[in-house]
């Protein structure tokens, strides 16, 4: 029997009882569309884990202090802070993959200005950082390195304090004060957004560094150092150099341990996006166990059909048809049940995606290639559990088929 007869044969058979054949790829509409949105889900998180990265700047390494030891027992990430200014000078002036360093000195305080106040962060940088974070003033200018050596009282806002503390104005050359200390706002940041653990980069005041360690902080260590290269593909090598130089700064011994971190925007990505795809794999396995359940469905209702169709097969098979043939009838009903059922549920796995998108803000990304796994896989569940129906319908005799009743 030619294939295009078997699929109309098939056809007509299936659409005799259309409630029942709806209920039967219920479980495949289910399963393909919820596999469909689960990826999608995930591809889009993924996505937006990777802009957000790429948000925090160019070819950025991040610099930070090490776990301390005390009497053989670990204290922590950042327990002893071992950065100094002397480590960022060293690594501007000895270092020949660096493009950029900046210090931070980190501090948290309430932010007076235009008769508002908010709390926020502030941090002393120097004017490599908005060139390493890739982070242009939207309005004004940001301060020079004569303003971190004469130690301005000078501030850029982000914007999220600039909105708060001068809603519907121009912040540029407005005053603010930061713990009885009167800074002169010389510029404003462009909007920057969330980071992948939902911090709001923009809620941050930028001053120089020296005027925060000593107007503000009041100590000598540092927060952090970032630094960025001419290329990505320096990034191994400069993080080798960096390591170098700190060590050699910190007086350690070979067999010492650091007590500092690097880390690079691929290792948070990575990290992140880790994370993701290990929940994605399990929400579609969870999805993909809708598949199984319609194939077991499709299973049954197949035995059910070659019961209630055994007259039929005994009179097909008495008139000269093969018992393959009859195999073959079977089993290609299974799979446009199959297939029906999951070109259904593609259409589901997209409308539902796109509804979700439009309801929770949610950024999706449907990948074809998902989509063609997912068909293909509701086409192998209906050729697994159509087969064990379609070998009893041809494995019948004609004549005790004839006789059933």
């Amino acid at each position: 029997m030619k294939a295009n007869v078997l699929v109309r044969v098939a056809g007509k058979s299936i659409l005799k009882n259309k409630m029942r054949t709806f209920l039967t790829m219920l479980g495949i509409i289910i399963g393909v569309g919820a596999v469909i949105m689960m990826v999608a889900i995930g591809g889009g998180a993924k996505r937006q884990i990777q802009q957000r990265i790429q948000n925090l700047g160019t070819n950025m390494i991040v610099i930070t202090p090490g776990a301390a030891t005390t009497a053989g027992v670990s204290q922590g990430q950042r327990a002893f802070n071992s950065l100094t200014l002397k480590d960022a000078d060293m690594l501007r002036s000895q270092s020949f993959l660096l493009a950029r360093v900046s210090p931070v000195v980190m501090t948290h305080t309430q932010a007076l200005g235009g008769g508002q106040n908010w709390r926020t962060f502030i941090l002393g940088v120097s004017p490599d950082y908005p060139l390493i974070r890739d982070w242009p003033t939207e309005s004004g200018v940001f301060f020079d390195e004569s303003d971190v050596r004469s130690m301005r009282k000078v501030a850029v806002l982000g914007k999220t304090v600039a909105e708060t503390l001068f809603p519907g104005q121009d912040a540029v050359g407005q005053q603010v004060q930061l713990r009885h200390v009167p800074f002169k706002v010389v510029g404003v940041l462009s909007r920057k957004g969330q980071t992948a653990e939902g911090n709001d980069q923009d809620d941050v005041i930028l001053a120089p560094y020296t005027t925060v360690r000593n107007r503000l902080a009041g100590w000598s260590h540092i927060g952090q150092i970032l630094a960025s290269t001419f290329s990505p593909q320096d990034i191994p090598a400069a993080q080798q150099e960096i390591r170098s130089i700190l060590r050699d700064s910190h007086d350690l011994a070979v067999n010492e341990p650091e007590d500092f971190t690097i880390r690079n925007q691929a290792d948070l990505a990575e990290t992140a996006q880790a994370t993701t795809e290990v929940m994605t794999l399990l929400l579609s396995a969870i999805a993909g166990i809708s598949l199984l359940v319609g194939g077991i469905g499709i299973m049954n209702i197949m035995l059910v059909s070659v019961t209630e169709r055994t007259r039929e097969i005994g009179l097909r098979l008495a008139l000269g048809a093969r018992g393959s043939d009859v195999m073959k009838q079977f089993l290609v009903e299974s799979v446009v049940m199959s297939v029906a059922g999951g070109l259904i549920g593609v259409l589901v796995g997209f409308g539902g995606s796109t509804l979700l998108s439009a309801i929770t803000g949610w950024s999706v990304r449907i990948s074809p290639p998902v989509v063609v796994l997912a068909l293909a896989f509701a086409a192998a569940v209906g050729i697994f559990f159509g087969f064990y129906p379609a070998r009893r319908a041809a494995g019948l005799d004609p004549i005790e088929a004839l006789r059933y009743e």
